[in-house]
């Protein structure tokens, strides 16, 4: 739920915890009078001074850095004032505290300086950055998502975000979509003008290209909400096929116990790795076996394990390559892939590992099924395909990553909407007798959809949940 945002906030901007600097920052209109008062000084906009804060009593908490930035030149719009002081936790609240006290105690003239300061909610800074239009909301996601940026390329790519790389994009589909509403609006207006306002303009041709660019602008969105949510991927198997040999060697570490021990693993173990600058999350799963065979706690762990793969972008389905003669192994390797597809979207890529490679001869016919690798998690052989393979079928493209922006799954989502609405438009205006009220609607309708990425058309509560995923004080 969105806060009131007309009232004057306060927050403390940096991390918890003891650091060599802590900031508190304060957002308002009307904010100079509180910082006359805390400063026993006015200070020149956007310049560090460096002075004392003193408390109620006159004595100082803190030697401070204050910058003052009177509205609109700043972050939110406002007037935003921060202090920057030693990063200790106390001092950061005695700082915070002393600004509350003089808001509610001081007055000028018969008015409080800043009647109504509280402490500001997660987001909201740069909600009211949004709210005044400092930033669209493509702009203010990424400021989220570079401070939780994992990888080089994700923080690169949230920068280009913040930058406006993404809005760019979407107001050009925009502007051109508009262009082509015009036209239709016109012949929708004038009827019995002697003009095919349509024909004339090669509506048809414009209306191509932007699908055009539409695809375009989907491909490399679908690039950055993989490079911002990572890939979740699961690896499942027979016990003892050597799946927390392959989550170790994945993760270049001993994170999951490996014991000869059939059901070692009784529990999901998770690490994130990346490749090549993409986050993938890779959950180790309790083997898969005949449920008549196993303990109570080996159950649980197997429901769990099948509760992971439907949540999966991508599944790991290691084999035994020592036991791809036995019978009753490639039985049970049957029924559990036959499960896979029956539980798995159609989506979700399968890839199909043969481990032990190191110990086991590889026959034709394990390589003649569509992703397969063969590798050894003991001595890394394949791992390098592996993990080239897991990018390809997520469908990352290396030669897009270069001047790629951050994107979320609601615009990835946003645009396949609009993609239906061009298509919908498109059938229409191919009709001998095209039906033009229809048509415009469609076009409206995309329009509304590229309209809620940069939030020019956005609801109140899908606001209230994009910002309450930020930090406080951000």
């Amino acid at each position: 739920m969105l806060a009131q945002h007309d009232a004057p906030i306060i927050a403390i901007a940096t991390a918890p915890g003891r650091g060599a600097v802590g900031i508190v920052r304060i957002s308002a209109k009307g904010l100079a009078p509180l910082v006359n008062a805390l400063c026993a000084r006015a200070l020149k906009a956007r310049e560090a001074t460096y002075l004392p804060v003193l408390d109620g009593r006159g004595a100082p908490i803190d030697h401070v850095l204050a910058v003052f930035f009177p509205a609109p030149h700043s972050y939110t719009g406002e007037d935003v004032f921060e202090l920057q002081a030693h990063g200790g936790p106390v001092v950061l609240q005695l700082l915070m505290s002393r600004c509350l006290e003089l808001a509610a105690t001081t007055y000028d003239g018969d008015q409080h300086l800043l009647r109504g300061l509280r402490l500001a909610q997660p987001g909201e800074f740069t909600q009211r950055a949004f709210m005044n239009q400092k930033l669209d909301l493509a702009q203010a996601e990424a400021v989220a998502d570079l401070i939780d940026a994992s990888t080089e390329s994700a923080a690169r790519s949230a920068s280009r975000s913040l930058a406006g790389v993404f809005s760019t994009e979407i107001h050009r589909l925009r502007d051109a979509l508009i262009h082509l509403r015009m036209l239709v609006e016109a012949t929708l207006d004038f009827p019995e003008e002697d003009i095919d306002f349509l024909h004339q303009a090669n509506a048809q041709g414009q209306l191509a290209q932007l699908q055009h660019q539409v695809n375009k602008v989907l491909e490399r969105t679908r690039q950055g909400a993989l490079l911002r949510e990572g890939i979740r991927v699961v690896i499942a198997g027979q016990p003892n096929a050597g799946k927390s040999s392959l989550l170790n060697a994945l993760a270049g570490a001993e994170l999951a116990i490996v014991t000869p021990i059939a059901g070692t693993t009784r529990d999901v173990v998770q690490q994130t790795i990346q490749i090549e600058g993409v986050p993938l999350h890779v959950i180790d799963t309790a083997g898969l076996r005949d449920q008549l065979e196993a303990d109570e706690v080996e159950r649980i762990g197997m429901s769990r394990t099948w509760d992971q793969i439907a949540l999966a972008d991508a599944v790991l389905m290691l084999h035994d390559l020592t036991r791809q003669q036995d019978p009753d192994y490639i039985q049970a390797d049957a029924l559990i892939v036959s499960t896979l597809s029956d539980t798995l979207a159609r989506h979700v890529p399968v890839i199909h590992v043969w481990n032990k490679a190191d110990t086991g001869r590889v026959h034709d016919e394990t390589l003649s099924s569509e992703h397969v690798v063969v590798m050894s998690a003991k001595t890394g052989q394949g791992l390098d395909v592996l993990r080239q393979q897991l990018l390809n079928v997520v469908g990352w493209q290396v030669s897009a990553s270069e001047g790629l922006f951050m994107a979320r799954e609601r615009h990835v989502q946003a645009l396949r909407e609009v993609q239906s609405h061009l298509a919908q438009a498109n059938s229409v205006l191919q009709a001998k007798q095209p039906a033009l009220d229809v048509l415009a609607e469609e076009l409206r309708l995309g329009q509304n959809a590229l309209n809620a990425i940069t939030g020019e058309f956005t609801s109140d509560d899908l606001l209230g949940v994009i910002f309450s995923s930020f930090c406080i004080g951000k």
